[in-house]
Order: C-alpha cells, then structure tokens, then sequence
C-alpha cells in the first residue's frame, strides 16, 4: 500500500507538473499531470477546474465538461468553472447551454469582465457582431485593462466596417500588452491582417513577426509574416515563413497556396504545382472548426 507521506508527495509533485506544463501550453501533458493528481489527492474544486481548463485547451471538450460538472454550486470555483464550460459547450455546438451557463455566470459574478468578453466571443463566431461589440464595449467598461475585450472589440468594429474604431482599439490593445503581456500574440497577428487588407504591408510584417517571436508555435503569425512580404514583392524571403507555417501545420492551406504563388513567381514553376495540389487537398481536409 502507498503510504500517506507518498500520496501527498505525489500529489504536490503532479499538481506542480501539470502547472508547468499548463503555462508551457502542453495543455495534454498538463492534463495527464491534472489527472495524477486527482488520483493522488482525492477531487477538490480547485484541481478539478485545473483539469478542465487543460482538458479544454487540449481539445477535450466534452472530457472538459464531464470534469467542471463535478464542481458544486457552493464551491469558489463554481463561477470560473461556468466560464470554463460555456466554452466548452460552444465548442461542443451547444450555443444556448453556452450562453446560460454565463448568465447564471453574470447573475453571481456581476463585475467580471470576463464574463461579457466570453459572451462577446461566443456572438462573434456566431457573426452578431453588433451585439459582439455591445459585450466587449461592456467588458472595457468593467475592467479598462482587459486587453483581450479592447483586442476583440477591434475585430467586432472591424466586421461591422468601421476600420477607423478598429485601429484604435488593436492600438489600445497593443498598449496594453506590449510590457505587461509579453506572451499575447493575437492583437498583434489580428491588426496585421488587417493592415494587410489595408495594402500597408511594411506594418503588417512588423507586428506579424512580433507575434511569431511572441508565439512561434502559432501557425497564423508565421503565414502573415510571409502574406506581407509577398504583399511587399519579397517572394523571395516569404517562401521561408510559408514552409514555416506548412511544417507546423501541413493541413494549413492557405500557405501551400501563398507559396505556390511564391514559388511561380520565382520561376520554380514545378515546385509552385506541387504547392497548389497540396492546397487543394488541404483544403479539402480543411475541418470547419469552432474557434
């Protein structure tokens, strides 16, 4: 039998795994160490919202679910753990459970700005960006240093036409975040896709290769890093940041299509054919995802 001593020792160690590995963003490693845990340490409200934030960030919504229903009602964790699952139901194409589950939220936890920047979110994928906006204006209001409500409310004023309000609200973002946030890349990736739109390239690659120094891993940041430099008439140079975003994500297509536009554009025209079939089967693979 393990002894007392033992199972306490593995319990901090698991739990100290799984934090680690959760802030490395090895969110199945971190939920694997969540899980230990559990088995060690006997369910608690506060591990079991650990677990289901890992669970959820590593693809598991529906494992997340089952896991943040065992948190009760009179638990601190219960409002956080609401949160958790309403985005774990949105990914599961539960929209109305999704958006009870922050109300019943917003009706304890008035003041959380985190509540009306989910919901936002969830009106945003859903392409009601009017009320997107309203919930991100409100968000601002509650917490003015909730960079992530500033950075969406760009993205809901930039769908709604309004590039002018856009830009300054990724400009208040990137003020927010620039010292203090040295790991956000979004804000970032999203205004120079803009600013790609907007023809300003020089820009765009600037913050784009920002945000690929801020998250490497992020295959986004390194296709808009070489989407610019195309923009700028550097196919030569692009053609490194589009192989970049195909090696860290082969099913990707827009960077087969970019660099095979690179590629044609460089006189490689057999290697440009390879790039187009392989987008036109990525493409094809593509999965619509919630996101």
């Amino acid at each position: 039998m393990v002894s007392l001593a033992a199972a306490g020792q593995d319990c901090q160690q698991e739990q100290s795994a799984g934090r680690n590995a959760y802030q490395a963003r090895q969110y199945e490693q971190g939920a694997q160490h969540f899980n230990r845990a559990l088995q060690a340490c006997g369910a608690s409200a506060p591990l079991l919202l650990a677990l289901g934030q890992a669970q959820l960030l590593a693809q598991h919504p529906a494992d997340a679910l089952a896991t943040l229903d065992r948190v009760r009602e009179k638990d601190d964790e219960y409002v956080p753990a609401l949160k958790v699952k309403a985005k774990a139901l949105y990914l599961l194409h539960r929209d109305p459970e999704a958006e009870d589950s922050l109300e019943r939220a917003a009706a304890r936890a008035p003041a959380d700005a985190e509540i009306p920047y989910d919901l936002g979110r969830i009106y945003y994928q859903q392409s009601r960006h009017t009320e997107a906006a309203a919930q991100f204006r409100k968000a601002t209001a509650l917490d003015p240093l909730a960079y992530k409500a500033w950075d969406n409310l760009g993205l809901a004023s930039e769908a709604l036409g309004d590039v002018g309000e856009a830009r300054r609200h990724y400009l208040k973002a990137l003020s927010l975040v620039y010292k203090d946030h040295p790991t956000y890349d979004v804000v970032y990736a999203n205004f120079a896709e803009l600013l790609i739109k907007l023809g300003n390239a020089q820009r765009a690659f600037d913050l784009a290769a920002e945000a690929a120094q801020r998250n490497p891993g992020e295959r986004r940041n390194v296709f808009l890093a070489g989407k610019a430099l195309a923009l700028l008439g550097r196919s030569d140079l692009s053609v490194k940041w589009f192989q970049q975003a195909i090696a860290l994500d082969p099913d990707y297509p827009e960077p087969h299509y970019q660099l095979s536009q690179a590629y044609r554009k460089l006189g490689r025209s057999e290697d440009a054919d390879g790039e187009l079939q392989a987008f036109q089967a990525a493409s094809a693979r593509a999965p619509k995802e919630r996101r």
